[in-house]
């Protein structure tokens, strides 16, 4: 194999792909990205057996082939290369290393054979649809932080997306949850979605895929099986399996009957839960939320630090209330919405509490209160 090629181009695939790596591995093979030159490109893949990526790059090709090299050594290597140098990656004649050349540089790494690299992509898929990356991008931003990290519980570890039959029609929705907060969000569902089955896609496969939507203009075409995804979007294609697992009706925790109606003003709430948590101890966290009309008191105790009071002009003529949550999930949440007046529905001090945006939105929060 002989091919030259931008070490920009180069740098920028290996980026994409390197990162499924895993730094430790018992299987050699894995520790490696797969490389195949031929028909002016080179194609890069990489894969933990869980999840596979692959992009293909503009190549000046004079020896078609293909072999396997370190992968987390290889994007080092290229990333250290002088920026405008041309790569020119050439197999020994013993094929026992791939040498790569760039300006006065020299390596030689050693190479693994391309036939012992393994294949995620088997299998058919039964559903296909494209949808704007932007879209897509905002479902996983919208939910990512409530993924449970629980592996116990192994069906929440990952984003729940399915369609829903709207008030205007189907609808594309994501939902996460942890058992201690629920985030969901939805667009309009695309043309082929509906009907597809409720996939649960794994916290680590939603990390690379949202790095990979850097491109806001751009569609990403998804397909689908009851045991894989692969998304292409532009030159780079990422294959994963889903989680085997039923995720829970989460309809049922999703309050309807809150009739007590908080408006706050977001970004002073979220600065008033961050200053008053500097006081909270790490394993508690708690902030109580006291409302009466027209105010909120915000307090934090902590036995071994101190105590901490924030007073916040609110919208709110209910009854009064006192509840607690978790500052850090309530910081979490406040994050997530982008409306500039923050709506809380509450019930009671031991009931969920549903956080929105003002407005229409397609967005939704659940939150279960703590005990302060």
């Amino acid at each position: 194999m002989k091919a030259t090629l931008e070490r920009t181009d180069l740098l920028k695939s290996l980026a994409h792909v390197h990162r499924v790596v895993e730094r430790r591995n018992t299987i050699p093979i894995l520790s490696n990205v797969l490389i195949r030159a031929d028909g002016g490109e080179l194609r890069l893949k990489a894969t933990d057996l869980d999840l596979e990526i692959s992009e293909t790059v503009p190549a000046l090709v004079e020896v078609p082939g293909a072999t396997t090299v370190p992968a987390h050594m290889f994007y080092d290597i290229v990333r250290k290369l002088p920026e405008g140098s041309q790569v020119v990656m050439e197999t020994s004649s013993d094929q026992a290393t791939l040498e790569i050349r760039a300006g006065r540089s020299r390596f030689a790494l050693q190479m693994l054979p391309e036939s012992d690299f393994p294949d995620l992509t088997a299998g058919d898929f039964s559903h296909s649809f494209e949808v704007a990356a932007a879209d897509f991008r905002k479902l996983i931003d919208r939910t990512q932080f409530a993924i449970s990290t629980e592996e116990t519980r192994y069906y929440l570890n990952g984003i729940y997306f399915h369609t829903v039959e709207g008030p205007n029609g189907p609808r594309f929705r994501a939902v996460a949850t942890d058992g201690h907060r629920l985030a969901q969000a939805e667009v309009a569902a695309p043309a082929g979605a509906v009907g597809m089955p409720g996939i649960i896609v794994p916290r680590k496969t939603v990390g690379e895929i949202q790095k990979l939507l850097d491109e806001p203009e751009a569609n990403v075409a998804i397909e689908l099986s009851e045991t894989k995804i692969r998304l292409t979007t532009g030159p780079v294609v990422l294959t994963s399996k889903l989680i085997d697992g039923t995720f829970p009706d989460y309809g049922r925790v999703i309050p309807q009957g809150n009739d007590k109606e908080l408006q706050v003003e977001r970004d002073e709430f979220e600065k008033a839960v961050d200053r008053v948590s500097t006081i909270s101890s790490e394993r508690g966290r708690a902030v109580k939320l006291a409302m009466s009309e027209g105010r909120m008191v915000l307090t934090v105790n902590n036995p071994d630090s101190g105590s901490a009071t924030e007073e916040l002009v609110v919208d709110y003529d209910s009854d009064p209330i006192e509840i607690g949550f978790n500052s850090r999930y309530l910081l979490d949440i406040a994050n997530q919405l982008t409306s500039e007046t923050a709506i809380f529905r509450l019930a009671d001090p031991g009931s969920p509490t549903l956080v929105q945006n003002s407005g229409a939105d397609d967005t939704l929060y659940v939150l279960m209160p703590m005990r302060v």
